[in-house]
């Protein structure tokens, strides 16, 4: 069992606490208080130790745990807004998770369109159960490999439509490199992420949020963020709140939804 030092603030419950909010992810599991993911083929168990986290086996899990994010300059700049300065106060140490491998992250967002994230995450369970490999608690998501052998229908029946289908299928079997996207500014990531059926820019700003944890993604087209921003900022229209968070359009984001979702 290694030790990780987690950068500071950290509170462990709250930036997990989307692996417990939509029911049971079997790629990332909460589980007796701990957090299981396949890494590199061997299923982690990460669990919460004064001044950060016992990971066993040892396996990098810094981006699972938000680290590329710095926190404090992001609560010196919310001081200045009415609503935000109180928010950081109450969830103080949220450290927003990142989706590890992007093309998960990228069948995560087509599977999460226009439906509930319960109703997702009970889709995507499904597909892993049959595209997947089990370990103990946690599952290893498919491979983009497997995915893209699928025969047409197959994720129709773990409950994919049609359309949804096509998009998963045509992204896998696509040529697009998602390594390089980490290298590429925001609005290229954005560009080729776009280009292909299916994905457009509420994918490709999630991605930048939660794969790349890009400072400016600002995921406007997000239902739950829409209401966020107007029940907490009184009617105030999210495309015109993306230059009132900026130059910390993503944390504002998460943290926002957090806060609507712990009042």
């Amino acid at each position: 069992m290694a030790f990780l030092a987690v950068p500071g603030p950290f509170d462990f419950a709250l930036s997990t606490e989307r692996f417990r909010a939509f029911g049971i992810d079997l790629a990332t599991v909460w589980h007796e208080g701990g957090l299981h993911r396949v890494v590199d083929g061997r299923e982690v168990r990460v669990e919460s130790t004064p001044g950060g986290v016992l990971v066993e086996p040892d396996a990098d899990v810094r981006r699972l745990l938000g680290f590329p994010f710095e926190l404090e300059p992001f609560y010196e700049w919310a001081q200045a807004d009415d609503v935000l300065r109180h928010v950081v106060v109450r969830l103080r140490g949220f450290r927003p998770p990142l989706m590890p491998d992007p093309f998960e992250m990228l069948v995560g967002s087509i599977t999460a369109q226009q439906v509930s994230l319960f109703s997702a995450t009970a889709i995507r369970n499904r597909m892993i159960e049959a595209f997947g490999e089990r370990h103990d608690v946690a599952w290893a998501f498919p491979t983009r490999e497997r995915l893209a052998r699928a025969s047409e229908g197959e994720l129709v029946a773990v409950g994919f439509s049609r359309r949804k289908e096509e998009y998963v299928l045509g992204l896998a079997r696509s040529d697009l490199d998602l390594d390089v996207l980490a290298e590429l500014p925001d609005d290229e990531v954005r560009a080729r992420i776009v280009a292909l059926r299916g994905l457009g820019e509420w994918t490709a700003e999630w991605f930048l949020a939660r794969h790349l944890a890009r400072a400016n993604a600002w995921p406007w087209g997000d239902l739950a963020l829409r209401k966020a921003v107007a029940d907490l900022y009184g009617g105030l229209d999210v495309r015109e709140a993306r230059e009132r968070f900026h130059p910390f359009e993503n944390l504002a984001a998460h943290y926002l939804l957090l806060a609507q979702r712990t009042p």
